[in-house]
């Protein structure tokens, strides 16, 4: 018995109290042991990494217990809406490793819910009012006084009917009137001062064309919706704690209207995902875009999926960090780092190791035969023996780091300096020249670099396990090494909690968020990568081609570095 309450124990702490939740439900045997889950997203825009924590929440939920989750748009308001998001959405669904049981819309139920509106006015539970916008909010009162009722509260149900009908012809005026539920005024919840419930937008849909002119407000549509598809567990963020009794109220409506009481969508929160130097508003990130402060929604600097996925970040980091990070009551703001950290260690085990030198400078190896070149073997990923390896070349001229040269050297410059040697990687031995170590221009820049080689040093032969002090260092051969753009990638904004500060965003941008270097040069072997690879600069960091990259012009972004030094040069 004591073994096994301790497996139980365990398995509790395994279980986020969401799934914990979910689990106590299928014991009781509620909605008869059925688990059906949806993701709910409003297609005005891509979704970002706090979307993906829902998604993973929603579709972990069923996939755990054996239900179903649905993705469901909730296309409500046309005048942000349209079918570019709706693409985008399901293909970075698609991307984050998710597999959706069907696609639904709340347009499919626009006949239901008005059909429901309608139902409410003949209850004597729903009233046009022709108030504006300003009088509705200054009448509904404050959280600690109650509203007024609005003076068409009590207007006769024909005549709410009638304007009812009249705010879905092309001739209604948007903002002259709305339809509202006549819930209770006193309510300390002010959701439940009589909410609106339709408007009119005069827009086309995206779906439904122009067919309706008076459309649901989301409050209306959401839980109705869920009621609808038979969602036994709604899952959102905390924001919709003081939501949840409008809800239930509605969906208590909906159960007197089918005459049926065995069956309710029960709503669950969690807190969203917040991150550093990251704003998570829709409406922010979409002025970003708009007002071409970014290159677009896929921009690398962006929280999206996709500008996630273009800057290199893959989809198993994503999910091991929101799994790291786990679900709460709580609103935490999470530091960057852990997101980068669990890219890097995720990156770490599929990257190909490769070289590219982005900082060049000439070394010529004056022992080396002119004309020479030999071909070397170099390891993909020495984590992972079947990821097998590919060869390089090797000869008299070669690129290296700038900063892996110092003529005047520290003593602890364990790098290229006169008189010291180094190892270059998968290939020799080298030792900077003493009497002659660089050549400099007229500004006293060094342009090429001396030293020679030990050819007993060769990498997997004999001499190779030769002692040095100095380090491995990077490097391409200039006979064949490609010209490439890089993008390295620093935060969006220079603020930890933009969100939480009073200025316009636009203030705290970051204005070294991008920084492009075009005179970089990567060995030829990266001619035919595509965007998507996963790529290790040796010594460097984690990078991939960009989407702008062709055989003739390669760019890649910097996806992260190898270590977290961006922490230690902000404190």
């Amino acid at each position: 018995m004591e073994v096994k309450n301790i497996a139980a124990n365990e398995e509790k702490k395994s279980l986020s109290f969401v799934e914990q939740m979910v689990k106590d439900d299928l014991a009781e045997g509620k909605n008869n042991g059925r688990i059906q889950t949806r993701f709910p997203p409003e297609p005005n825009g891509y979704i970002h990494i706090g979307h993906a924590k829902a998604i993973c929440m929603d579709f972990g939920v069923a996939e755990k217990f054996g239900g179903i989750c649905n993705l469901r748009f909730d296309d409500t308001n046309p005048t942000k809406e349209n079918t570019e998001y709706v693409e985008n959405i399901m293909n970075d669904i698609k991307w984050l490793g998710f597999h959706w049981e069907n696609v639904y819309y709340a347009s499919d139920y626009f006949e239901k819910l008005w059909d429901f509106a309608i139902w409410l006015i003949n209850k004597g539970m729903a009233y046009v009012d022709e108030q504006t916008s300003e009088q509705i909010a200054e009448q509904k009162g404050t959280p600690t006084q109650p509203g007024k009722p609005s003076p068409f509260r009590d207007r006769p149900i024909e005549e709410n009917l009638r304007l009812f009908e009249h705010m879905n012809t092309p001739e209604a005026v948007e903002g002259s009137m709305v339809l509202r539920a006549k819930l209770d005024m006193a309510n300390p919840n002010m959701h439940f001062r009589d909410p609106i419930i339709y408007r009119i937008i005069h827009i086309p849909h995206h779906r439904t064309g122009t067919k309706w002119h008076c459309y649901p407000m989301y409050d209306f549509a959401h839980g109705q919706s869920d009621y609808f598809e038979g969602v036994t567990h709604s899952i959102c963020t905390l924001e919709f704690v003081p939501h949840r009794p409008l809800y239930d109220k509605f969906v208590d409506f909906l159960q007197e209207k089918d005459q049926q009481n065995d069956y309710r969508p029960r709503q669950i929160e969690f807190n969203r995902l917040n991150l550093t130097y990251t704003v998570m508003s829709k409406r922010k990130l979409k002025a970003l875009v708009d007002e071409q402060l970014v290159s677009g929604w896929d921009d690398p600097r962006m929280p999206t999926v996709c500008g996630m996925r273009r800057r290199g970040y893959s989809a198993p980091s994503i999910r091991n960090f929101i799994d790291s990070i786990g679900y709460t009551k709580f609103d935490a703001l999470n530091d960057y780092a852990l997101l980068e950290a669990a890219v890097r260690d995720d990156l770490n085990k599929k990257s190909c190791r490769v070289s590219a030198v982005l900082n060049p400078v000439k070394l010529v190896i004056t022992n080396y035969p002119e004309g020479k070149t030999e071909e070397l073997e170099a390891v993909n990923n020495p984590e992972n023996e079947a990821d097998g390896t590919h060869k390089i070349t090797f000869s008299r001229e070669l690129w290296i780091e700038r900063d892996d040269f110092m003529e005047v050297a520290e003593k602890k410059f364990m790098r290229l300096a006169p008189g010291k040697e180094v190892r270059l990687k998968n290939a020799y031995i080298i030792k900077c020249d003493e009497q002659h170590p660089c050549d400099k221009d007229a500004d006293g820049n060094v342009t090429t670099i001396y030293a020679t080689y030990d050819p007993e040093t060769r990498s997997g032969q004999p001499g190779a396990d030769r002692k040095i002090k100095g380090k491995t260092l990077h490097w391409v051969n200039c006979q064949d090494a490609l010209s490439a753009e890089v993008r390295l990638y620093d935060r969006l904004f220079s603020v930890e909690n933009p969100s939480a500060d009073e200025r316009d965003f636009r203030e705290l941008l970051n204005p070294n968020s991008l920084t492009v270097l075009k005179n970089c040069y990567v060995e030829s072997y990266l001619k035919e990568k595509k965007a998507g690879d996963f790529l290790q600069f040796q010594r460097i960091g984690y990078f991939t081609p960009d989407l702008d990259s062709t055989p003739d012009h390669l760019v890649f972004n910097k996806t992260v570095g190898l270590k977290d030094s961006w922490a230690k040069t902000n404190k």
